[in-house]
């Protein structure tokens, strides 16, 4: 079964039997926190794309994407040859180049606000550079009360029981119940990640990135 806005909604009423109006106003805030969680929490392939940008010369920033959500890989081009970067939290990257005029190929980057990435040590010259990442899908809230998305297709529990979730915390509901939603929540998350992985390895298998030892 999946869910449409409107029956996802609906659901959550039934479930905390309440229709008091702040409450049904606030449903869609409680559907993208739980979109939130599930989409932080487990890292699925379906929601990974690249984009191909240039890194500038003595620009040591990064434009990220629009709908950005967490890193895969960056690469950035040099002498025809790929050069990943390895990913850090800002801090080091300015311990690491405390001085911006440093420049040279660079070999760490890190998210240093919600528009940009920045990188160690700042380009020494242009180079191509190619982002794989894994992107914030519109959300459920976003569309018409019949929309669906693929969250509410094929992962519709871990949807229910986060938003279950907000519900209770919003309500402050009973302590004994919101645990057990948060439990529910925890299985589905866990089901949801063992389906996230088994599809890689399959792709990997179906791709040649997994290549089995000799006996």
């Amino acid at each position: 079964m999946s869910f449409t806005l409107s029956s996802l909604k609906q659901a959550l009423q039934d479930y905390t039997e309440n229709n008091e109006t702040s409450f049904v106003t606030n449903l869609p805030v409680f559907i993208k926190q739980a979109e939130e969680r599930i989409l932080k929490g487990v890292q699925l392939s379906f929601f990974r794309k690249n984009v191909s940008g240039t890194a500038t010369s003595t620009n040591r920033f990064l434009q990220a994407p629009t709908d950005f959500l967490a890193p895969f890989s960056l690469a950035l081009t040099s002498n025809s040859e790929f050069n990943f970067l390895e990913f850090k939290d800002v801090d080091f990257i300015q311990s690491f180049n405390p001085n911006p005029a440093t420049t040279g190929l660079p070999r760490f980057y890190a998210l240093f606000d919600v528009d940009n990435f920045i990188l160690g040590p700042t380009p020494d010259s242009g180079y191509a550079a190619e982002l794989h990442y894994y992107y914030r899908p519109a959300s459920l809230t976003a569309g018409s009360d019949s929309g669906e998305t693929w969250l509410s297709q094929n992962a519709q529990v871990a949807l229910l029981y986060g938003s279950l979730v907000e519900c209770y915390t919003y309500m402050k509901g009973e302590p004994d119940l919101t645990q057990e939603y948060q439990k529910r929540f925890a299985e589905a998350m866990a089901a949801l990640k063992m389906f996230g992985e088994a599809k890689e390895v399959t792709d990997e298998y179906r791709t040649g990135m997994i290549i089995r030892q000799k006996q």
